[in-house]
Formats: C-alpha cells, structure tokens, sequence
C-alpha cells in the first residue's frame, strides 16, 4: 500500500473548527454524483409548491421542513424515504421551477467551493404537467447556465455539466440515451441510470448503453450501493460503463487483515496479513474506473456502517480511482465541505489527500481532456498550492 499524504497542516487546526471549515470550504472541490431532485432549498420547495399549486407539504416552513427530509431519510423507511423525492420532483414539473432549481444549485455548489460538477436528473420525472423530455432538459441547462452566471458575479467559477438519468425500473432508457446524445454539445455531458439494483440488472438496458457506445458517448451506473459484486460486473463488463455510481461493495473482494469473506464458509480460515483483491476488484483499480462514492448517503443506506468504517479509507490506501461526493444534498444534509470534513476526522486527512480525490474527480469528468487539464492545473494545484502556503505561515 502507499503511504497517505502528511496530514500535519490540518491535524493542527483540530482545535480551531471555524479556521479548519473555512479552509476546507474554500479549497477547490469537484462533484461527480448529485442528483438535482435531491439537492433543493427548503424554502424553494415551498415557494414553487405555492405558486403551482402543489399538494400539501410536512410543513411551511423552511427550517422545519429541511429536518423533516434529514428525518425521513434517516428514518430506515424506504417508504418515508421514497416521500421525500415525490415532494422535491413534485414542485419540479414546470420550466420556471426547474430553471430555479437549477440555477440554485449552480449557486449553492460554488459558494461551498465546487469548481466543476456533474448534476443529474432523469427527465422523464418532470413531464406531468405537460413538458416534453427536450423541453425539460433545455430548462435544466438554462437554470445550469444562469447558475455559472450569477456565481462567477460573485467571485466564484463553476462549470456545470448534466448528466440525464434513465429509471432502471422503466423503459426509456433508449429515449433518454437518445436525449443525451442529441444534447450533448449544449451542456450534457453524459448519461447515467439509477433506481433500485436489485431485480433490476442493468443488462436490461444493454440496447442504451451500445447506442451510447457507438455514439461514443459518456455514461456512468449506479451499481454496487444497495446490491453487490455482480450488480458492479454487470455494469462494467457486460454495459461498458465508464464509471461506478458508488461502487461501494467492491469492498467485498478485497480480504484485509480483519476482513476476510472465506471466514464465512470455514472457521479455520486465516485472515491474510496485507489486503489481497479479487479478481474484480483488481481489475477495477487497473483499469482505474472511477468509484463515485457519497459518504453521508451511503451510511443513510446502510451501504457502509459509519464514515470511519466506511471503505473508502481502505480504497484510497490501496489508490482506487476514488472520488469524494454528496448524492442528495437536502436528505442527506450535506454539501462537499461536510463530506471532506468528515473524512478529515474520521481518517485524519490533509490538504493533499483532499487534492487527490479532487484530481480524480477532475480526471474522470466527462468534459474533454483539454478541458479537465486546464481546471486541474489553472484552478485546482494552485488552489490547494495557496492553503497550503496559507497554512504554513
């Protein structure tokens, strides 16, 4: 394994909590996996569901409200859980509130220090009151648009690329691969499907994804969060996915130490003394697919049992292509400052460990190459480079 980055410059600023957020806040981050449903200002969802006439809600107001969807989520409901997105989608059925929506999370992501992210959604949620998927995706990118617009006013760059998402239950994948390849050069920058994993393989999508493929288009699966190693060698080998929308459970082909899965079948079993991967596993750090991992969300999930037990810390000591991100931003309570903090103190990570899932983000993007060259070397080196300096005087 190699050895974690010298962590000294914020293991002393444990003491001073403001000084460590702020610096955390103000270090460049990018943001692979954010669904856009998931991510609404309480008081948005409140003032979009009074001008459109939306069904009741929780509550009116907006503190109250922003508890009421951490609760539910937090509740192990998946009932309750599932309620949250039927009220956020709810009040996202016009063009105005999906611009607003849009525009607000452009905004939200770059005051928390975001420079690049990828925002997901999936269309065919948001035509109930009439609009066509085209009309939905071009409201999405105007929001998108305006969002970079008013942050760069304040100071803060964003590029926003959208991701548009297929539901795994569904059959629409093939349209709204289509819808992605026919907007691609306006603003989308890939494609993506999600929903429940088990019972709904991503084989059952194959003819999207080999449309994607001689299109030669980006997409990322939502594979190995809720299901396992299957769900994620489906995705990569049979699909072709270009990146892992959690991946979580890669974990459960790597024996550790104090990890080993033959224990189940024999009692005798000796755990090995340094981490041995299995042959997926092995390949999935080989051929360096990203791992677009959501910390907060995937405790929530249940995927992983807390944030310091979660494997991240092990995949990034074993160089995965890891990636820091925040999945549902409203249910989760959470924004990319929060889920760096935390990692922070549950692995006592530094500045350059931060930049290193920050690259790995910028490398995976679905953006070009000169494009993520120039952000990684205009904006994020010399970004961390500046903290750095800051600290250390």
């Amino acid at each position: 394994m190699t050895e974690i980055a010298d962590r000294s410059e914020l293991a002393d600023l444990t003491g001073d909590p403001e000084k460590l957020a702020d610096i955390v806040r103000r270090a460049p981050k990018v943001l692979l996996h954010d669904h856009l449903d998931g991510g609404l200002r309480p008081r948005t969802i409140i003032e979009l569901a009074a001008e459109d006439g939306y069904g009741e809600l929780p509550t009116d107001d907006a503190d109250r409200l922003g508890e009421w969807f951490r609760d539910a989520a937090d509740s192990g409901s998946l009932e309750r859980y599932l309620e949250t997105f039927a009220h956020t989608v709810g009040v996202m059925q016009t063009r105005h509130g999906l611009i607003r929506v849009a525009r607000e999370a452009a905004e939200d992501l770059a005051d928390d220090g975001v420079v690049y992210a990828e925002i997901r959604w999936a269309p065919e949620q948001h035509t109930e009151a009439g609009l066509a998927l085209t009309e939905v995706v071009e409201a999405v990118l105007e929001g998108f648009r305006q969002g970079e617009a008013n942050a760069a006013a304040r100071g803060h760059r964003i590029r926003v690329g959208a991701l548009v998402t297929a539901m795994r239950h569904a059959a629409r994948s093939r349209e709204i691969a289509e819808l992605a390849v026919l907007y691609r050069d306006r603003g989308v920058v890939g494609f993506d499907i999600a929903g429940a994993e088990a019972g709904y393989p991503p084989t059952r999508h194959l003819d999207a994804f080999e449309y994607l493929r001689r299109e030669n288009a980006h997409f990322t699966i939502h594979a190995g969060e809720a299901f396992g190693l299957p769900s994620i060698w489906e995705a990569i080998q049979w699909c072709g996915t270009d990146r892992l929308g959690h991946g979580v459970r890669i974990v459960d082909d790597i024996q550790t130490p104090s990890r080993n899965p033959a224990d189940a079948d024999d009692p005798q079993a000796s755990a090995p003394d340094r981490p041995v991967l299995g042959l997926l596993a092995q390949y999935v750090r080989d051929k360096r697919i990203p791992l677009e991992m959501c910390p907060s969300s995937n405790v929530q999930t249940g995927a992983a049992a807390s944030i310091a037990e979660h494997p991240i810390g092990l995949l990034r000591e074993l160089n995965f292509r890891v990636t820091v991100n925040t999945d549902n931003r409203l249910m989760s309570a959470t924004s990319m400052s929060r889920e760096m903090l935390q990692l922070v103190e549950a692995f006592g990570y530094g500045l350059d460990d931060l930049q290193w899932f920050t690259v790995n983000a910028m490398k995976s993007a679905f953006v070009s190459f000169d494009e993520r060259l120039a952000i990684i070397n205009d904006v994020i080196k010399p970004g961390y480079a500046a903290l750095k300096q800051e600290l250390s005087q």
